[in-house]
């Protein structure tokens, strides 16, 4: 192989391994236009454009030539990077204690399509699945979109590598039931191409916030939330989320935050997950949880109608100092730079900021001089986009292996 041979292949080789760092940084908004890109991934112009072209030629995002040149810039406007509007989607599902929900979900992030199924969650996770792939199917059938993978997120820790639900307590699944290969064949024999992934809702939350929402740009994220019932966390760290040896790591909700509290699942008292969750807001409240909504629904709607009740403020008052005591002691030994909080803490968030962040500060080893932010998550359905992103992280490592057979 002659001299310009070689280097016209070492050149090639570099566009294409610098492809999934390149639609990562345009599916989390890093990239959003080619000089921003060539920036970013230290390339030269053209590398970076042939990058895109060939990005573009996938059907994963779209070049526009209009002016569209980054903040700050000099000379020509540059070429805006976008999502492709009718490119490939990944296949997004969520099962909670009330029902179900599945959606698609494009690159960037975004949810185009939902349904949702609001249906008593049987004991048998076989049977729950096949109407969460049902309905995910029925959505992909009425889009006519390409698919690249499944996602599935629960109310469980999910152990890694065999994909077992160990503790589904809130939808009476047996422990240890075999979600992720209960989904993969369902999804398979649906026809839905693509490979197919479980994980733990609280930990697909918050891998979407980093990404595209509320803790986009931290390097140390701690998300805590709290849904229909119980308390999860995660933590994700320089963009991957930390999920221990065996996919078990932090499971806050059994922290204990008042040792002479409520009678806990896990066969200990006062742990977070009954102190902070729907159900103890509703308790403390003085409100009997009715079966029309769901329990954070009740919740919200309690605290925005009736914010002014003696019964409701003690209850935010209580539910905050419980909350902000496991935070404190979660600052404590992982040293995030921002905490998001999720589902009735985000609530909790907003009614009373200033409680909040005293206490975490009050408790935690550095105090207010290593105050660290505390936000509320900001995009709906943040489990579901998560959950989609499984699904994309494939595409995102090798667009090429991902998704060279939809274009050959």
């Amino acid at each position: 192989m002659n001299g310009k041979a070689t280097t016209t292949r070492s050149k090639l080789d570099r566009g294409r391994s610098a492809l999934g760092p390149a639609l990562e940084l345009v599916h989390t908004g890093r990239a959003p236009t080619r000089a921003v890109l060539t920036a970013e991934l230290g390339v030269t112009r053209a590398t970076a454009g042939a990058v895109a072209a060939e990005l573009e030629a996938l059907g994963l995002i779209r070049v526009d030539a209009r002016p569209g040149a980054a903040a700050g810039s000099q000379g020509r406007p540059s070429h805006r990077l976008l999502v492709a509007e009718d490119g490939p989607v990944a296949l997004a599902a969520q099962v909670h204690a009330d029902g179900f929900r599945a959606a698609l979900v494009t690159l960037g992030g975004r949810i185009t399509a939902t349904a949702p199924g609001c249906v008593t969650v049987s004991a048998d996770p076989a049977q729950v699945l096949a109407a969460v792939v049902d309905a995910g199917a029925a959505l992909l059938k009425e889009s006519g979109r390409a698919c690249v993978g499944a996602g599935l997120a629960v109310p469980s820790a999910v152990a890694e590598p065999e994909g077992t639900a160990l503790n589904p307590l809130h939808l009476a699944w047996p422990a240890g039931a075999p979600v992720r290969d209960v989904f993969a064949g369902l999804v398979r024999d649906a026809g839905i191409t693509g490979p197919a992934f479980t994980g733990n809702d609280v930990n697909l939350a918050a891998l979407a916030e980093h990404r595209h929402g509320a803790g986009r740009g931290a390097q140390h994220l701690l998300c805590v939330a709290t849904g229909h019932r119980g308390v999860g966390g995660a933590l994700v760290l320089d963009g991957r989320l930390h999920t221990g040896s065996a996919g078990l790591a932090l499971e806050v909700g059994h922290l204990t935050v008042n040792p002479e509290g409520r009678p806990c699942y896990c066969g200990s008292r006062g742990c977070l997950d009954v102190e902070a969750d729907p159900l103890a807001f509703l308790t403390a409240a003085g409100r009997e949880p009715g079966p029309e909504v769901s329990l954070l629904q009740q919740c919200r709607d309690l605290l925005r109608t009736d914010a002014a009740d003696p019964g409701v403020r003690a209850a935010t008052a209580e539910l905050i100092d419980r909350l902000g005591l496991g935070l404190a002691g979660l600052v404590n030994i992982l040293n995030p730079d921002r905490i998001i909080l999720g589902g009735l803490h985000r609530e909790l968030l907003a009614a009373d900021p200033v409680r909040l962040r005293a206490v975490v500060a009050d408790r935690s080893l550095w105090g207010r001089s290593g105050g660290v932010p505390i936000l509320g998550c900001t995009l709906d359905h943040n489990s579901l986009a998560g959950a989609a992103e499984l699904a994309w992280q494939p595409v995102l490592d090798d667009p090429l292996s991902a998704l060279g057979h939809l274009v050959a």
